[in-house]
């Protein structure tokens, strides 16, 4: 399932589409969506030096994780720690987000603290301006496409921490400002769920095309009972709304293995697949047939119809002109047809009927009920 996300971030937007957005969603009960997250932007990253990836870059807004984790990662999978600067821009949310430590560090009180700031990182001083955040971050990742045709990818490591210094409607703007923006290809937030409201999450997952909501597989909620290995696996459920408007449902479990999470795929089906049941109306009667009711179903003989007791069917259609019919070897379907019953006189009638020329329409002479046995 993990790859279908990926894919579809990947692919990035389509035209005159909002770039695809996913909100991961984790708990106390299941902290995993770090680790998610991370696995995720890795194979995103993969992607962008593989070239297979409509971005060409990465910006990450860090508001829960220094920059230099990040820096870390990336470089263990690219092996080259100067290519990132080409390929990467941290927007720096969590060493001082209201500008504290900069107005002491002028005071005296504190040393600079970005002294031995990279390239790849930008600080940002003011987080509860969200106008402010959104031209930085559409800022740095124009630094790397340029003004041509690339897009870059936009992840937001912590949404939670947006939310704790900026309203609601502010952060909705920001990520809606994001998804429409022509440089952008895809959206990755994480936000732990358990912090906010009801509101505020299904604002969330309405500015979403997908949602993974991370659960654990522990029955017990108090993290000192229970199977100590119930609290290294968990389930991943993912809502997706297509692009036909149709939304999908999926569902796979994991476990955490070291730094990485490895999906089980003998816990799923078709491939790692599934589609949530909870989508099909519940009835009280099936919708499918078994292979013996449909040769049941064939075996039924329907009222009236033909059924030839052992003679050739030959039903006249109106195709063949009279004259063609005087020729058939089969004299049931030729015209005239006699008509039992008794005229004034006593004697069987007929109905004649005979065509006005060949050239007439075909069908115009079809009798609709001569396909019944009446």
């Amino acid at each position: 399932m993990a790859k279908v996300i990926c894919r579809r971030l990947r692919d990035g937007v389509s035209e005159g589409e909002h770039a695809p957005a996913l909100m991961i969603m984790d708990s106390i009960t299941s902290p995993f969506g770090t680790r998610l997250l991370d696995h995720i932007l890795a194979q995103l990253f993969n992607n962008i030096l593989e070239g297979k990836s409509q971005a060409q870059c990465l910006v990450i807004v860090a508001f829960s994780r220094i920059p230099a984790l990040y820096r870390d990662i990336f470089e263990r999978i690219s092996g080259n720690g100067d290519s990132l600067n080409t390929r990467i821009r941290i927007l720096d949310c969590y060493t001082d987000p209201l500008g504290w430590k900069e107005r002491l560090g002028e005071s005296g009180v504190v040393s600079n603290i970005y002294s031995q700031a990279s390239k790849m990182v930008r600080p940002c001083k003011s987080v509860r301006d969200s106008n402010n955040l959104f031209c930085s971050i559409t800022e740095l990742g124009k630094e790397l496409v340029g003004n041509g045709k690339e897009r870059f990818l936009v992840a937001i490591d912590s949404v939670s921490d947006m939310l704790r210094h900026t309203p609601t409607s502010s952060v909705a703007s920001l990520l809606s400002n994001l998804r429409s923006h022509d440089k952008v290809s895809s959206l990755v937030g994480l936000v732990h769920s358990d912090l906010h409201d009801s509101k505020a999450s299904a604002v969330l997952e309405y500015l979403s095309s997908m949602v993974a909501s991370v659960e654990s597989v522990s029955t017990t909620m108090d993290g000192l009972q229970g199977n100590t290995e119930d609290y290294c696996r968990g389930r991943l459920l993912v809502r997706m709304q297509l692009r036909t408007g149709r939304v999908r449902v999926l569902n796979e479990d994991f476990c955490i293995e070291q730094s990485d999470i490895k999906f089980m795929d003998t816990a799923v089906d078709n491939g790692g697949i599934t589609t949530a049941q909870s989508l099909v109306p519940k009835v009280q009667f099936n919708l499918q047939l078994s292979e013996k009711e449909r040769m049941e179903r064939a075996k039924v003989v329907l009222p009236f119809e033909h059924q030839g007791n052992g003679k050739p069917i030959d039903i006249y259609d109106g195709r063949r002109s009279l004259i063609e019919n005087t020729m058939t070897e089969n004299k049931s379907s030729v015209l005239p047809k006699k008509l039992e019953g008794n005229d004034d006189n006593g004697k069987g009638g007929e109905i004649i009927y005979f065509r006005d020329s060949d050239d007439e329409m075909p069908d115009s002479d079809e009798d609709p009920d001569d396909d019944l046995d009446i």
